[in-house]
């Protein structure tokens, strides 16, 4: 067998999520109400692994059952028969299942999320199960299934005429972008730039593109990038008429790669993403364009050796301390802007803010800052946890401290952003009211809603609470009955509430008191009134548990009005974080601003070479350089490990 070429791959992808031709449906009749509905389920997701929701477990069969066995190291047993032969079948703790999507989605696999819609006490039939998401490499949003300080991106290329149209979306954040290229290498140059967890070709695409950048790659009918299609959906996601407020309207291959990516999205998620920023239109001509050769020699993200333990251009300059600010710090050196006013703004704040002497007084402050970029989406997405909206919490109350520090650095782009960091007053009133000072990490755990927000769940909740003395009392009034001083009450989650007495005292039992368990060395009952309070207690529990996670859903569907306010105080931020590091950086390695000029010169007085300068043993000797009309190329001759390259980079 030939190894695959590129182009092979683009044509052997998976069409994840897409009917294919099965015979599964008419053999449903041979199975089970259950089994019949997993397989309908797996019928529409023939390509990917579906995790099946049966009570406090995500099961798998067939050959779902056997891959994740496999990839997850899981065990692999059997439930049910189909034609004679054994069903292979294997499964995950629901409650552990973030740790296996995140191996999963770390080999390039995706998975269909399948939970139990229906009540089990009122079902006659199946539970009703359905699709609530599907978990791909590009689409998550999770922090298990994130790296903290680089994007998560998914790309679609599509190929109009003689143009390629390229967008890509970072889902965990909301940004959009698109760009129009005129041919198939700039595409690929570009797409090795952005390195995207996954890519969505038309079927019909059959260029070949470089391997590095096919790893993941899923081919989608050619109707999903259907121009006409695309604007339409495209229009009524950002409630336009047309697409020109984003300098697209005619870009139509840009349009149908950005309609495709909004359908494949909104199909993992299962509805609409309200947390998308607009479309950014990206143009080659506001960023210095560099080839996958110059980015790999100039180190930005990677070391030239894979065994180098020399760092990295953004490792060496990445001193940020939030993860929104590290990723901007990424994005800013992978495509360089070329606007002369925004780097005089930016330089011109470096500098204000190391006069100000406040840098590090900023960086403390900025420490304390969640992810709020992050959360933001997870907010809109229904999926926030309360440890989240608690760090959120905190993080919201330190800005108003973080304003007046920035008030006092003599910078407009400082001040402009500063502007744009929202105090949120009214968003920590609501998150204060709500939410308990150290809520559980999941919902499901319960005590997250704060006393007094709602009358209903602080009734039900004294209810339970008044188990523990009346548990007390109990055990004391039956010591007192029965005479026996070791006889103790207590709870496991498995049998409930019992009353437990040592096997050798268990004859001299009153005769109201029922055996609900026989253990090695004692034994537990069960009394008419312990069994009354059993029922009033647990259903006051697990009626609080219920009101609480509707209560939390409401509070997030409250907090998703804030989330455009939110995103744009992440994304100042984020720039100030930035700024804040170049200037630790600038003060710690002695770097200086450059002067530009309209005139055709470079000229660097002792220039240094910072990877290299930060892993020599000695000490770095600086080097100067000119050139202009009167000297436009330098032929540079030495010996071998003389610094000829070193020179070359460092002024590249």
């Amino acid at each position: 067998m030939h190894s695959p070429t590129p182009t092979d791959r683009v044509h052997s992808v998976k069409l994840i999520g897409m009917k294919s031709p099965t015979d599964t449906a008419e053999k449903n009749g041979k199975h089970t109400p259950m089994m019949q509905q997993y397989l309908s389920i797996k019928a529409d997701h023939p390509d990917v692994l579906v995790f099946y929701r049966m009570g406090d477990f995500y099961e798998l069969f067939f050959d779902d059952a056997r891959r994740a066995a496999k990839l997850l190291d899981i065990t692999l047993t059997r439930r049910g028969v189909n034609k004679g032969e054994p069903i292979p079948m294997a499964g995950v703790p629901y409650h552990a299942v973030d740790s296996y999507l995140a191996r999963l989605i770390g080999l390039g696999e995706s998975v269909v999320i399948c939970e139990q819609i229906g009540d089990p006490t009122t079902s006659s039939g199946p539970i009703e199960r359905r699709v609530t998401r599907i978990v791909t490499p590009g689409t998550v949003i999770e922090d298990e299934l994130l790296r903290e300080r680089e994007d998560n991106l998914i790309a679609a290329l599509n190929n109009h005429d003689k143009t390629y149209g390229l967008a890509w979306l970072d889902l965990s954040s909301g940004r959009f972008h698109l760009i129009s290229l005129d041919s198939l290498d700039e595409a690929a140059s570009e797409l090795e730039r952005l390195r995207p967890a996954e890519i969505l070709l038309p079927e019909k695409f059959d260029y070949t593109l470089p391997k590095a950048i096919t790893s993941n790659t899923h081919a989608r009918p050619d109707w999903y990038f259907d121009t006409t299609t695309g604007r339409r959906s495209l229009c009524s996601r950002f409630g336009t008429h047309d697409l020109s407020g984003f300098g697209c309207e005619h870009l139509y291959g840009s349009i149908g790669a950005a309609g495709a990516l909004l359908r494949y999205c909104e199909e993992s998620y299962c509805g609409e993403l309200p947390h998308l920023q607009g479309l950014k239109l990206e143009h080659h001509d506001d960023s210095i364009i560099m080839d996958p050769a110059t980015r790999k020699n100039l180190e930005l993200t990677t070391n030239l050796h894979s065994d180098n333990v020399a760092p990295t251009l953004v490792e060496l300059l990445d001193t940020t301390t939030t993860a929104m600010g590290g990723r901007l710090l990424r994005r800013w050196l992978q495509s360089p802007t070329r606007q002369h006013h925004d780097l005089q703004l930016r330089h011109h704040a470096v500098s204000e803010i190391l006069a100000s002497q406040y840098h590090d007084q900023l960086r403390d402050e900025l420490t304390l800052v969640c992810d709020i970029e992050r959360i933001s989406t997870r907010i809109a997405l229904k999926s926030a946890r309360p440890r989240e909206l608690s760090q959120l919490r905190l993080s919201l109350e330190l800005i108003p401290h973080l304003r007046k520090r920035c008030a006092r650095i003599d910078s407009p782009k400082v001040r402009a952003l500063c502007s744009k960091i929202s105090e949120h007053g009214e968003l920590c009133q609501i998150l204060t009211h709500a939410l308990v000072e150290s809520p559980p990490l999941l919902i499901r755990d319960g005590g997250v809603i704060a006393t007094g927000y709602n009358e209903e769940l602080d009734e039900l909740r004294t209810l339970s609470d008044d188990a523990d003395r009346f548990l007390i009392d109990l055990e004391q009034q039956e010591r007192k009955r029965t005479g026996l001083a070791s006889l103790k009450v207590g709870y496991n989650r498995v049998h409930g509430y019992y009353i437990e007495i040592s096997r050798s005292q268990s004859e001299h039992v009153p005769d109201d008191y029922t055996r609900r368990q026989t253990l090695k060395s004692t034994e537990r009952f069960l009394t008419p009134e312990l069994k009354t309070f059993e029922a009033r207690v647990l259903a006051a529990k697990e009626k609080a548990l219920r009101l609480e996670k509707a209560l939390f859903d409401q509070f997030l569907q409250i907090l998703s009005e804030h989330v455009s306010a939110l995103q744009e105080t992440a994304a100042a931020i984020s720039e100030l974080d930035v700024l804040i590091s170049f200037a630790e950086r600038a003060e710690a390695l002695g770097l200086v601003a450059p002067s530009f000029t309209e005139e055709p010169v470079l000229q660097i007085d002792q220039g240094r070479h910072i990877i290299v300068e930060h892993t020599t043993t000695g000490s770095f000797v600086a080097n100067d350089l000119q050139l202009d009309d009167d000297c436009r190329m330098l032929i540079v001759t030495g010996p071998n490990m003389g610094g000829k390259s070193t020179y070359m980079r460092q002024t590249a």
